[in-house]
């Protein structure tokens, strides 16, 4: 299945029109023609089949055929907020593969031992949106602007969320699928490569985050953030 992304395209449609990037690929580089069919996605799990009534290079006409408004939706929603690595490379590697295991919301997070102060949010869409085409996915990540950890802290709702963060400190720690229930709404805190400070843990605790460990091995940020997200793929297979 080729998809293509399309964010501004409407169920009630019966035309569409695809973007002059999305042509290109279209035309110059899969060779589609007049009859040649395709599927669309917009992000918020809508699957669109369509036929190319237009084969232009910059601006191919479409005529939608069939439409799935609910394709693949998840039966959960995980939101990991992570310290950005300083090799940029490393956080772009976990929002790929976070986005072909699962995850709906990602809040990158400043935090006192953090090495990297700002992230381009353009470029790390960019990865996210090709990692959701790639696994055949029709519901694109949130990714929010870069927050400091005690301004993430204060948007956390008290209630209604399984809330968890991973840190070094030696504690008593429970693993994910002691603490977090199926089908639920989870918040997952990942610090940077220094880890989380002891205020901030601190802080983590009182808003109601529960210490979690994610095994044995010390992991790499990118890693833990990863790890999280496959813990809770799995808790809700």
């Amino acid at each position: 299945m080729q998809l293509f992304f399309t964010p501004d395209i409407d169920p009630s449609l019966k035309n569409f029109v695809l973007s002059e990037e999305e042509s290109k690929h279209a035309i110059r580089v899969l060779r589609m023609n007049s009859g040649d069919r395709l599927h669309l996605i917009d992000g918020r799990g809508g699957l669109y089949e369509a036929e190319v009534i237009d084969p232009h290079p910059k601006r191919t006409v479409l005529s939608i055929l069939k439409v799935e408004e609910d394709f693949q939706q998840p039966r959960y929603h995980l939101h990991v907020a992570v310290g950005p690595t300083k090799n940029i490379d490393r956080i772009e590697w976990f929002l790929e593969k976070a986005t072909e295991v699962g995850i709906e919301e990602i809040t990158p997070i400043i935090c006192e031992h953090s090495e990297r102060k700002e992230v381009k949010l353009d470029r790390l869409n960019k990865v996210i949106v090709a990692a959701m085409k790639q696994s055949l996915k029709a519901c694109l990540p949130k990714l929010n602007p870069t927050i400091s950890f005690r301004q993430f802290l204060d948007t956390v709702p008290l209630e209604g969320v399984q809330k968890a963060i991973a840190h070094c400190v030696e504690s008593d720690k429970k693993y994910l699928d002691q603490i977090f229930q199926p089908g639920q709404h989870y918040i997952v805190l990942i610090g940077p490569e220094g880890d989380f400070s002891a205020e901030e843990i601190e802080l983590a605790l009182h808003a109601g985050f529960q210490p979690i460990s994610l095994g044995e091995a010390r992991l790499r940020t990118e890693t833990a953030a990863l790890a999280a997200c496959l813990e809770i793929s799995l808790l809700n297979r």
